[in-house]
């Protein structure tokens, strides 16, 4: 093998690397599963907040269990190092501001929850969400990180082209909606998108990473590496909401959930991705965070981290086509062809022709929009002309007839 022909091979592998790249970050993908994210992400940060409201003097305010000036003082550095976690919460001590506040912010995720003007309802959550988790320092768990980081990228997403009020709004407003582009944005299409994508895939690599980290802590103890961890787990009567400790007489039993679990929570990041294991580990976290939701005391934890492993579903299982929206013929024949032939249908394939079929009609939207722009540079220049009385008038009002598309 000579030189010239490992440079090929080089090269050929990079074209390669970066296809994957780009098809793994920028394939358009459609929105359902970020929308039934959405709804449990705002339903939980709704339930959080509604909780904080039966003692919300406790929590805020100068009268706190932690008052205003010692929480500012735990972050600007009079107790250690200073950090960024400010929240203008550290400034509001008056009840009726705290109430009023606090009313605004179950409006807002509850709006986020169903979907309603998600644009804007959803990064108002997420911040809010990040003024209260910086206010509350020492009283948080889990679950306020886990809708923290949910909300944070569902922000980036049209979350709530589907499954939400927004969609009811888009088809009552279809009309105006083509003409007004500001409505066009607030209320997005129900269609696959690079954003919905990048949103995907970020929250992936977050929950890979939050395993991989979890497991490694706990492998730093001795417990996990001895088998016995998930006997003290469900023998804790602090944490136990069933009683688990019949599992005392199985030493084996839970010596082997006990290095499962590690083993799994270590390797998650790896074993997901693979088609033929991601079935398996996703079933794995189910049972592991049912079983904490149901024994140990936190359900709303556990149901959100199912939840969050919800993300690695393919849209295509929850793909509702709408009535109105005539089936592409090409996605229909190929779809009818697999069903027949199911036994040598290769689905991989498929996908990739939905996927090309997406982007080709995310390619065709934009030239029209961009056509449709300069329609309207067209007719702006020609009533100007008008308007000055040069030109013909008849050549004008040629210019006044509306942009057809075949």
């Amino acid at each position: 093998m000579n030189g010239q022909t490992v440079i090929e091979l080089f090269k050929s592998w990079v074209l390669q690397l970066v296809a994957a790249w780009d098809r793994f970050w920028f394939t358009p993908r459609y929105p359902q599963v970020l929308a039934m994210l959405r709804i449990v992400t705002g339903g939980m940060l709704f339930y959080s907040h509604l909780v904080l409201a039966t003692q919300l003097g406790d929590f805020l305010g100068d009268h706190a269990w932690i008052n205003n000036a010692t929480i500012a003082q735990l972050h600007d550095g009079a107790f250690g190092s200073s950090d960024m976690g400010r929240s203008y919460l550290w400034h509001l001590s008056n009840p009726l501001l705290l109430w009023l506040h606090h009313g605004a912010t179950l409006l807002i995720t509850a709006a986020f929850a169903v979907g309603f003007m998600t644009r804007v309802t959803a990064p108002a959550a997420w911040f809010l969400q990040i003024m209260y988790i910086h206010r509350l320092t020492g009283t948080l768990f889990g679950l306020d990180q886990i809708v923290t980081y949910v909300a944070m990228y569902l922000m980036l997403t049209p979350s709530g082209s589907c499954f939400s009020v927004d969609a009811w709004l888009r088809e009552r407003f279809s009309e105006r909606r083509g003409s007004n582009r500001k409505l066009a944005w607030l209320l997005p299409e129900n269609r696959p998108s690079v954003a919905s994508n990048v949103g995907t895939r970020l929250l992936q690599l977050h929950l890979c990473v939050i395993y991989l980290f979890g497991g490694l802590a706990k492998a730093r103890g001795e417990l996990w590496w001895d088998g016995t961890a998930i006997w003290f787990a469900v023998a804790n009567y602090e944490y136990q909401s069933m009683n688990m400790t019949w599992i005392g007489s199985y030493p084996r039993v839970f010596s082997a959930l006990t290095h499962l679990t590690l083993f799994w929570e270590v390797f998650y990041c790896a074993l997901v991705w693979p088609r033929l294991s991601r079935p398996v580990v996703i079933a794995i976290a189910i049972l592991v965070h049912g079983g904490i939701a149901t024994s140990l005391g936190m359900a709303t934890f556990g149901f959100m981290m199912i939840a969050a492993n919800c993300i690695f579903i393919e849209p295509k299982w929850l793909l509702l086509r709408s009535a109105s929206e005539p089936a592409t013929p090409s996605v229909a024949s190929v779809a009818e062809d697999g069903c027949r032939n199911e036994s040598v249908a290769d689905d991989g394939d498929l996908r990739q022709r939905e996927e090309k079929l997406a982007a080709d009609k995310e390619k065709l939207k934009q030239r029209v929009e961009t056509l449709k722009k300069r329609e309207r540079k067209v007719r702006r220049a020609a009533k100007k002309l008008r308007e000055q009385g040069a030109g013909d008038q008849q050549d004008l009002s040629e210019l006044d007839e509306p942009l057809e598309l075949d």
